[in-house]
């Protein structure tokens, strides 16, 4: 049933799965519009307590009791199928319907200057980034982002401006939903392949979601990208290219250095065919990946017509979002960090960053994060795994999926050991916590890393049993 959201006319709104990051963040806004939201979720989570203690009427458990007459709008994610009850009825009361990537584009688009952030890697601290830049910029933007932005206080910011900035999931091509005016593309790599049929159609789905873009729009995309001119070539929009070295690029860095004393990174960003630097970066987050997702905020901001003067400050002030490289703090003499590692690639961008902060040894307490990827990237997450003194598994988190492939957190430990890495397997928080109370972790830094499994909690865990 075609429904198309309007906020002069705001109905009630039920969400089922209000507690995922996004979803929550969803929620917030049409609450912020003048709709009447509620929602329910499996289990109670940060994001539930939040909500309901904002004054949310929120259900832990789905019932078809919770879709009542008055319902004008049902919205769910991903992992809600036809037989969850409160689908069922809504679907059986003719209720209309919209996924969280529908639901958000249609929100994107009352807003006439906005920003979508897409990428295989990157886009939730890209996202952070450029959400600093626009505000100190005195824009005023509606944000929405994957991960806790200190700065906003959450993962959502109402504004009253035109400006709308979106972190934007290619998952199940939900991004195909979106029509920016502008369009960040970070990367495309081989991710989410449980839904993808292979590298094509991974690539196919980044090519739907530039077209999206008006011809009076802008796609900023990294210049490294394989066989970018097939990516890009026919695209109504202006398409601007970016890199962390290559001069053959609309826009690059030059100077890249450490900051004396610091793990952080600065450096210079240059035009193509200008003589001149158009200004000195300093980064407060480390990792020289970060150099790339910063380099992108800012040619999007400069094509937005922000200056660099407001651009160079707001970066600087940038010292991370939840879970990306977030200092939970010092335990057994050693330091605890946590991050949304859990791709290959993403597991070396980190373990590289880490070598640059005060260290003895390195400890990745990693948890496989979905069968499929575990299975795909096999041998991949043994070699940047074996980046780390030693590794601590975790029992592997399913996410959506059962598990039919065969493999598992054990067998990747094994597959570790046999390549000379100190690897433990220990399934649960109790287990890690004992196995690393007998070892000499003081001076060390131990860093927890995944994609959406519980992980992300053990450093609170073992802060708050010390």
């Amino acid at each position: 049933m075609s429904f198309q959201i309007d906020s002069e006319k705001p109905c009630h709104v039920h969400f089922i799965g209000i507690g995922g990051m996004s979803m929550s963040g969803l929620a917030f806004i049409l609450r912020e519009k003048g709709f009447h939201v509620t929602g329910s979720d499996r289990a109670e989570s940060i994001e539930t307590n939040y909500l309901k203690n904002l004054g949310f009427q929120v259900w832990i458990g789905h019932d078809a009791s919770h879709i009542t007459e008055d319902v004008g709008l049902l919205v769910y994610n991903a992992a809600i199928h036809p037989d969850n009850p409160e689908f069922a009825k809504a679907a059986a009361m003719n209720i209309p319907m919209l996924t969280r990537g529908e639901l958000l584009g249609q929100i994107m688009r009352e807003y006439p200057i906005s920003v979508g952030v897409a990428g295989t890697h990157g886009k939730t601290t890209t996202t952070s980034i450029m959400s600093h830049i626009l505000l100190a910029a005195g824009l005023d933007p509606t944000i929405t982002v994957g991960s806790e932005l200190p700065k906003i206080g959450g993962t959502v910011r109402c504004g009253k401006s035109p400006v709308f900035l979106a972190e934007a999931c290619e998952y199940t091509n939900s991004f195909h939903y979106l029509y920016p005016l502008y369009e960040i593309v970070l990367n495309i790599e081989a991710e989410h392949m449980d839904f993808f049929k292979d590298m094509d159609d991974v690539r196919h789905s980044f090519r739907v979601y530039m077209e999206n873009v008006p011809a009076e729009g802008a796609v900023v995309i990294d210049y490294a990208i394989k066989n970018l001119d097939e990516l890009t070539a026919g695209l109504a929009c202006r398409v601007v290219t970016y890199n962390m070295t290559d001069v053959n690029a609309d826009y690059h860095a030059e100077n890249i250095a450490l900051i004396p004393g610091t793990p952080y990174y600065e450096f210079d960003v240059c035009k193509k065919g200008c003589a001149m630097r158009l200004m000195h970066v300093q980064l407060s987050v480390p990792g020289i990946h970060n150099v790339g997702n910063c380099l992108s905020a800012i040619v999007t901001a400069l094509l937005m017509g922000i200056r660099p003067e407001t651009i160079v400050p707001a970066i600087a002030e940038y010292t991370g979002a939840g879970a990306r490289f977030e200092k939970k703090g010092p335990w057994g003499g050693g330091m605890l960090y946590d991050d949304y590692a859990h791709h290959p690639q993403e597991i070396e961008a980190t373990l590289k960053a880490a070598v640059n902060f005060p260290h003895r040894q390195i400890w990745a307490l990693f948890q496989p994060h979905t069968y499929s990827r575990t299975k795909q990237f096999f041998n991949e997450f043994v070699q940047a795994l074996s980046l780390a003194d030693h590794v601590v598994l975790m029992k592997l988190y399913p996410a959506r999926e059962t598990d039919t492939l065969g493999v598992s957190s054990e067998l990747l430990c094994e597959a570790l050991q046999k390549n000379g890495v100190d690897a433990h397997y220990c399934p649960t928080f109790d287990d890690m916590k004992n196995f690393l109370l007998k070892q000499d972790i003081n001076g060390d830094l131990l860093i927890t890393m995944s994609g959406s499994g519980n992980i992300h909690e053990f450093g609170d865990y073992l802060l708050s049993n010390e």
